[in-house]
């Protein structure tokens, strides 16, 4: 960040300083062990942070709806060009505000919907009112099993407009049941079967999900927020090749600003872009999509195979010295950059709610998380979701992994004392002076 005297900030509006002053700091200082989060390089912040913002771009390159957008023109067909040269898809659209909207994009594109009703009452009540068609079946993993809210959690309007049924993993292995997937599939019948999850630490079969899709007649969509830089350069499979439709974050493994990207067959190309613009968004964040189209470009070079390589090295490290401390882990690893932590062996008592504030309280960010099959409830939690992501970019790796394992488990056992946790924060500090943010 800029200095206080060079900083326009901080002359004008010292209150607000204040704050990026004060995260800053946090973030220099703190571990950050959140799966979702990531640190980007002085590059992809600078564009985030520049002139791009000042512009309304509302429409597609060569089809604006506002003069004045060579530029950003010019801006966005470098974004689309590097996406496609990184993930090999026919199609990508990077005005998607978020990973979120990335996903509702595909739903107002193939799906049709309708809205959660009971028909005997509907007509009980209002029966010279046609009875209303319910929405499109969408098949996807449960939310407490891994799953996201944009794949058709009752409280999203993914839920809201469509039917949905769920899959799960299995209780004793955590992982996914393709037999199980199947037998549920043939049953409901889906229009289209999700895959992708926010907690799910095992590599995704993409191939078997295509070949249920095909025997019942679904159309296969795949988020890959969490694994898109791991898919990128060929350190997980992709599901480009078989699934109709592929979304992502930027942000993440990604390593770019907070935004999201939806891919997708060239059949499918220009419903996708309507349901983008003008169906769901307006004018796109142009200074965003020049932020992607520099994020892009770092991740089309060979150091970011590296750094994704680091990643895997490093959540295994994590993983494994966590489970020689005697910490249980859904699915007994990991095969990606995350892992979710079961407090309820070692520390039956400890709430992952609790151990997310006393961890904060170390210097150790985290952040609570459901595990499959939880008896406790969403604000509390059993469990853990951590990840490599942010403590790779800042060039750590599995030795420091492995001493991040014990200082997390120091913090657990701690029972809140603060004295405890102010002594791990002590060392936690020290830890990260030895590897600096990203140059910003």
């Amino acid at each position: 960040m800029a200095s206080h005297a060079n900083n326009p900030i901080a002359d004008q509006d010292p209150e607000l300083w204040k704050a990026f002053v004060a995260e800053e700091d946090r973030q220099a200082n703190t571990l950050e062990l959140i799966a979702s989060e990531n640190h980007v390089s002085a590059a992809v912040l600078a564009a985030a942070g520049s002139v791009f913002t000042n512009k309304y771009a509302e429409g597609y390159p060569g089809k604006r709806y506002y003069g004045g957008c060579e530029n950003m023109d010019a801006v966005e067909r470098l974004a689309i060009d590097r996406a496609k040269g990184l993930f090999g898809c026919d199609h990508a659209n990077v005005q998607p505000h978020s990973g979120s909207q990335a996903n509702q994009a595909v739903l107002l594109a193939a799906m049709s919907p309708g809205s959660r009703f009971d028909e005997a009452e509907q007509k009980e009540k209002n029966p010279d009112q046609p009875v209303r068609t319910p929405g499109d079946m969408i098949l996807s993993l449960h939310l407490d099993h891994g799953g996201h809210l944009s794949h058709g959690k009752n409280v999203n309007i993914s839920g809201k407009w469509f039917r949905v049924t769920h899959y799960f993993v299995d209780r004793e292995t955590g992982l996914i049941n393709m037999g199980e997937v199947r037998r549920i599939a043939v049953e409901c019948k889906p229009k289209l079967i999700i895959t992708g999850a926010s907690a799910y630490p095992r590599i995704w079969d993409w191939a078997a999900f295509a070949d249920i899709a095909k025997e019942v007649g679904a159309m296969l969509m795949a988020d890959i927020a969490h694994i898109a830089g791991m898919v990128a350069v060929g350190l997980h499979p992709s599901p480009v090749p078989v699934a109709d439709f592929v979304t992502t974050t930027t942000h993440k493994t990604l390593r770019g600003p907070r935004g999201g990207l939806t891919m997708c067959k060239e059949a499918w190309a220009k419903k996708i872009d309507s349901a983008v613009f003008p169906g769901l968004q307006g004018g796109p964040l142009m200074h965003i999509v020049a932020a992607k189209a520099a994020a892009f470009g770092e991740a089309l070079k060979p150091s970011f195979k590296q750094y994704q390589q680091l990643v895997l090295d490093n959540a295994k490290a994590l993983a494994e010295s966590l489970m020689s401390r005697g910490l249980n882990l859904v699915s007994g690893g990991t095969d990606n950059h995350l892992m979710l932590v079961d407090l309820r062996k070692q520390y039956p008592n400890v709430s992952g709610a609790m151990a997310e504030d006393w961890l904060g309280l170390a210097g150790i960010v985290v952040n609570k998380n459901m595990i499959p099959f939880d008896e406790r409830k969403p604000m509390e939690t059993s469990g853990l979701r951590l990840g490599s992501p942010a403590l790779s970019t800042r060039g750590m790796g599995p030795d420091e992994m492995r001493t991040i394992a014990g200082l997390l488990d120091k913090a657990l056992a701690s029972s809140g004392d603060s004295g405890k946790l102010s002594a791990i924060k002590s060392e936690v500090r020290q830890l990260c002076k030895q590897f600096p943010m990203p140059a910003h």
